[in-house]
This record gives C-alpha cells, sequence and structure tokens, in this order.
C-alpha cells in the first residue's frame, strides 16, 4: 500500500486513517498463529484419520485468507451498512439454523452442521455477531424514538433464536448469545436489580440444562470429579501444558497432537504451550486481550447508542469465546466445543468471527461529517 497523508480525502485515505490499525493489525497477528498453529497441529490429526498430512492446512489457509478479505471488506461500511448487512446474514442463518434441524448433519448426538461438497457449515455460529447488531439497534432505537417496544423486539428475537439452539442441543453457543444480550441490556442503561435477576435466571437456566441434557450433566460431572467419566482430552491437555514449560519443546517436537483428537480445533491452545511455552501462550492471551480492551477504548466518548451497544456486544462476544476456549483447555471450566477466534480449525468459526471483527472495526472508525449513519 503506497503511503497515505492524514491529507488525504480520497475514500482509501478516509478507510485508513480513521481504522483503528492497532486492532488491525492485533487481529492479523491471531491470523499469522492461526496458520502456524494449523502446521504444528493439524498432519498429525489428518494422518490419524487417513487424510492427506496437508488437507486441513490448505483448507484452513483458505478460510484464513478469506476471513481476512472478510475482516477488510466489512471494515469500510457505514453503521447503516453494518445494519443491513446484519439483518440479511441474519435471516439467512436463522433459516439454515432451523434447517439443520431437518436435513442437518448428526455430529456427536447434536444436529448443528449442513454438509457441503468438501466442507461442513454450522449456520448458528453467523446469529452470534448479526443478532448483537440488530439488538443493539433494537435498544437504541428505543431511545430515538419514545414508545418503540425496542427491548420487548429485542427479547423476542431472542425466543427463536433459543429454541433453535436448544433443539440442535448447542447450549454452549445459547449461553454465550444470551451473556452477548444481558451485557447489553447492561450498558443500554437496565437497572442493576434487573441485571441480577438475568444473571440468576442464566444460572437457574444452567442447573437445568445440567438436569436436562445428558451431555451437559456428563461434562459438569468430569469437571468437578475428574477421577469419575472419560477425562482423556483435558487430562492431556493439561500434561501438554506440563511438558511445554516455560519456552516449549519446540516447533514440531510435541507429542500431544498424536494422542489428542481434537488438536487442531478444540485443543489447539494445549498444542501452543506444550511446542511454544508458556511465553507464547501469554502472548496469545495478551493479543485476544489488548483486542478487548482496545475495543472498547475506542467507545470512550462515543456519542451513537447504536454504536455503543453493537461494538460492547460484539467485543463481548470476542471475548467471551476466546476465554471459554482457553479455560475449557486449562480445566478451569467444563469443557466446551468452542473454537479459539482465528487459531482453531473451522471454517464457519474464523468467518463468522471475522464478520464481527469487521463489523467491530466497520462501527469504530471516526466519522467524518457527511459520512452515512
Amino acid at each position: 500500500m503506497p503511503a497515505l497523508s492524514r491529507a488525504d480525502t480520497s475514500l482509501l485515505g478516509r478507510w485508513w486513517w480513521s481504522l483503528d490499525r492497532w486492532t488491525l493489525i492485533a487481529i492479523g497477528v491471531l491470523i499469522g498463529f492461526g496458520y502456524v498453529m494449523m502446521l504444528a497441529a493439524s498432519p498429525a490429526v489428518a494422518e490419524r484419520i487417513g487424510q492427506s498430512r496437508d488437507v486441513f492446512i490448505l483448507k484452513q489457509l483458505g478460510f484464513l485468507a478469506l476471513a481476512g478479505g472478510v475482516v477488510v471488506t466489512v471494515s469500510w461500511l457505514s453503521p447503516r451498512g453494518v445494519r443491513r448487512l446484519a439483518l440479511l446474514l441474519g435471516i439467512i442463518a436463522l433459516a439454515l439454523t432451523a434447517l439443520t434441524l431437518v436435513a442437518g448433519v448428526e455430529i456427536k448426538g447434536a444436529r448443528r452442521w449442513i454438509a457441503l461438497p468438501g466442507l461442513s457449515v454450522q449456520p448458528s455460529e453467523f446469529l452470534k455477531p448479526c443478532f448483537a447488531v440488530l439488538t443493539a439497534w433494537l435498544l437504541a432505537t428505543r431511545h430515538r424514538r419514545p414508545g418503540f417496544p425496542g427491548t420487548l423486539l429485542a427479547c423476542g428475537a431472542l425466543v427463536p433464536i433459543a429454541l433453535l439452539l436448544k433443539a440442535q442441543p448447542d447450549i454452549g453457543m445459547l449461553t454465550v448469545v444470551v451473556a452477548v444480550f444481558v451485557a447489553q441490556l447492561y450498558l443500554d442503561g437496565l437497572n442493576l436489580f434487573l441485571v441480577g435477576l438475568a444473571l440468576a435466571g442464566m444460572a437457574g437456566a444452567g442447573v437445568g440444562a445440567f438436569y436436562l441434557f445428558p451431555h451437559v450433566h456428563s461434562r459438569v460431572e468430569r469437571f468437578l470429579h475428574p477421577a469419575v467419566g472419560d477425562n482423556y482430552q483435558v487430562i492431556t491437555a493439561l500434561q501438554a501444558f506440563g511438558h511445554g514449560g516455560l519456552l516449549g519443546r519446540g516447533p514440531g517436537e510435541g507429542s500431544v497432537k498424536d494422542i489428542l483428537p481434537d488438536a487442531h480445533a478444540d485443543f489447539v491452545f494445549a498444542v501452543a504451550g506444550e511446542e511454544f511455552g508458556m511465553v507464547v501462550c501469554l502472548l496469545i492471551l495478551g493479543v485476544f486481550a489488548f483486542v478487548v480492551v482496545r475495543g472498547l477504548l475506542r467507545l470512550r466518548g462515543e456519542g451513537d447508542g447504536f454504536v455503543v451497544l453493537a461494538a460492547g456486544g460484539l467485543i463481548t462476544s470476542f471475548g467471551l469465546q476466546a476465554f471459554v476456549n482457553m479455560a475449557s483447555s486449562l480445566h478451569l471450566i467444563p469443557t466446551k466445543g468452542m473454537t479459539l477466534p482465528f487459531i482453531s480449525y473451522g471454517g464457519s468459526s474464523v468467518l463468522a468471527v471475522a464478520l464481527g471483527i469487521g463489523m467491530l472495526l466497520a462501527l469504530t472508525r471516526r466519522r467524518h461529517h457527511g459520512d452515512l449513519a
């Protein structure tokens, strides 16, 4: 890219100087980590299931390149364009999520994926960023138009999503969506007492899920009583972190990827711990924390309620997903099949996260007079 002056008033110049370039760089670092971790973790997994050593690398390389393009392209949008894109993709994602219940591929007792030639798509992943933007629009409109039932409509929009995710079932995804919604309600000025009631309701729903869903019951029991049940992946992951120590055993020298079924996906953080050590793991954690904190600081002084609520929801979703993956790998919370953004293998996840980050960058750009709202 040629050098751009701050006085450059071209479309490219205005985009570049209004963009949060530090967050864009941090996302580029995460995408780079994702490529390195696929090189480290995926060949052994591919060989174990009888595939070519490079099958996951080549697929994820394409996904990561496409994700980078999505981040940059979506970041050009105005807030109005972000709303329109969220509405269009949200409707499509909701319809496809419903389709999984009748024509989806069942994996480990759950119907979350639609099979396409060469890959499977999890449409519910795209509901997270789209729902965060749409609920932010509904809540913000309530303040601009007295009498508009924004909160009621936002709660109504949550109902079909919750029912579909429960039916799949995908309790982890449902928990993230509800947590993001509660965070937006808090940012919108919801009374702290009502926020407490919402959190209590989430806790009650968690207890209900423990008794109603066998896979949730099993995961919680295995977390509380590690000696009972199959904790092979978690125990192996913890051993990997122990073997890695401070600086790791070196690239390609780890053994966990040879025996851990989800080494390239849900437990890729354990591979990073064994081969690159605690220092690199802390660096990865620091990059995620930087994106979250930077996004929140970017909202200081923002006068548009829609931007604050939408960006806050997107940041919460991104940070919560990263936390759940890393905490699961370290056995700090019960295991949950949730990817580490941009680093774990998975096309649907990386593209959905890229969509959310692109929306975040678009919303937090410094607007010039005359830009579309």
